[in-house]
């Protein structure tokens, strides 16, 4: 792995990583009944998403785009399965942070209320006593949270089928059009333009299929109607098809790939 590869691996972890975090922000603001201001405070770890992504998908592009120019097509899938297993091992990441991330997150929430301020309550998250928060946030996930996930109901099978295809189809969109380069070199920024329908179609999965569900659940227990059991044993369920989308997308890129070319050469 070369340089610039290992930077498209860690800028593809850093975006997985924070999608799976979202998860904890929820789990947050149901613990603080204050579901508004923990998402407020996810926003500022999606700016870091937003920024690695603007970084990712050009730097990729120039990659891709070299070695076509060059006709060096050699190792060219093999990049592509590194960054997928990037986006897998960030999920299992952020499932094994997640206990801790939702600590922050509800401490956070809290200290946000009071201090009115997020720049505010970034430096106070650097001094001696945020750090000290830090260290007693510090927890692994509960073997028995997992075993009562697997064991009892949670999230429907439906949706979890639904958000593993989503984040399948959204894993693999953006490499799939950049990867059908190297299949149709002449349809290159064709390929790649298509991304955005690629992506449109997990996005209508998610928002349309499984948010609102999510969205529900949440309210739910904010009200008292379902219980915070069921809320964990359902993010349990979501970050593990979540993990088994990003693997089914190591088995969607070369076809996906092939689909984006043959559909560049129709337009």
């Amino acid at each position: 792995m070369d340089a610039q590869l290992a930077t498209l691996f860690g800028l593809t972890f850093a975006i997985n990583l924070i999608g799976t975090l979202a998860y904890a922000a929820r789990i947050a603001g149901v613990r603080t009944r204050r579901i508004a201001l923990a998402f407020s405070l996810f926003n500022a770890l999606v700016l870091i998403s937003r920024t690695a992504n603007s970084f990712q998908a050009p730097l990729l592009a120039k990659r891709v785009e070299r070695n076509v120019l060059a006709g060096a097509t050699t190792g060219a899938l093999a990049d592509f399965r590194w960054l997928l297993l990037a986006a897998s091992l960030a999920t299992i990441t952020g499932a094994l942070l997640t206990p801790t991330a939702q600590r922050l997150f509800s401490r956070g929430v809290t200290a946000l209320s009071k201090r009115r301020s997020l720049p505010r309550l970034l430096f106070a998250a650097l001094s001696t006593q945020g750090l000290g928060v830090l260290r007693e946030s510090v927890a692994i996930p509960s073997t028995a949270n997992v075993k009562s996930a697997a064991a009892r109901r949670g999230a429907p099978v439906g949706v979890l089928l639904v958000n593993g295809a989503a984040t399948a189809v959204w894993t693999v969109g953006v490499l799939a059009s950049l990867y059908a380069a190297y299949l149709a070199p002449d349809l290159r920024a064709t390929a790649s333009n298509l991304s955005a329908i690629v992506n449109g179609v997990a996005t209508i999965l998610l928002f349309v299929l499984v948010d609102p569900w999510l969205a529900v659940l949440t309210d739910d227990v904010v009200e008292g109607r379902a219980s915070d059991a069921q809320f964990r044993r359902s993010v349990v369920g979501l970050i593990a098809s979540r993990f088994a989308g990003t693997v089914a997308a190591q088995f969607l890129l070369v076809p996906a790939a092939g689909l984006v070319a043959a559909i560049a050469g129709r337009l």
